[in-house]
């Protein structure tokens, strides 16, 4: 069954990057909300390889500012939450738990190319789901690069053995900073029917 406009409009059509916030706090419980939608999302053997950390405080911040090429540092500093997306390069350890059908850990753990490649790739399918969870439980998100990836593997992932991939500001965005919507691709001009 189709999604109704509304719901169309809230996920896509209406919904926009954001970089300025509203005073307005995000709960924890909607983060657990977020992770429990995107968390059903498809990935490789449901290797579910992504990491999220939710940095919520203004210390945890002011650890990731070193890292933050300067066009992103107001907006960080001011967003409710920060997320480093991110991913378990050794992901396939948990595959007996996640995969228990197939011994789809031997796929992998001879093969650090293929897991790499694999760990991205589905890591990065999964920040996506964060961006549409986000939304579709009334949250705003501020997805970017802009940032210093060695540094914030250093300053937060070195001792749990993740990659950071990119980093998304959730909130209540303010819609009056936003500018007109840029253009996009048409069918035509991005899509090829063979």
């Amino acid at each position: 069954m189709p999604l109704d406009a509304d719901a169309l409009d809230l996920l896509f059509r209406e919904a926009r990057t954001h970089f300025k916030w509203a005073d307005q706090p995000v709960s924890d419980d909607e983060l657990r909300q977020v992770f429990d939608l995107l968390k059903m999302g498809p990935t490789s053997a449901n290797s579910s390889p992504a990491r999220f950390l939710f940095l919520r405080t203004p210390e945890a911040r002011e650890k990731l500012r070193p890292a933050l090429s300067a066009g992103n540092v107001e907006k960080t500093m001011t967003a409710p939450v920060t997320v480093i997306v991110a991913h378990d390069p050794h992901f396939y350890d948990h595959l007996p738990k996640l995969f228990p059908h197939a011994d789809a850990k031997s796929w992998f753990s001879g093969n650090p190319e293929l897991a790499e490649e694999t760990a991205f790739r589905n890591g990065t399918l999964q920040g996506a789901y964060l961006i549409m969870a986000a939304r579709a439980v009334g949250l705003d998100a501020g997805p970017m690069s802009g940032f210093d990836k060695a540094k914030v593997d250093d300053a937060f992932l070195w001792d749990r053995g993740w990659k950071s991939n990119f980093l998304v500001n959730l909130g209540h965005g303010d819609a009056s900073a936003l500018f007109p919507r840029s253009p996009r691709f048409s069918f035509d001009e991005a899509c090829v029917l063979l």
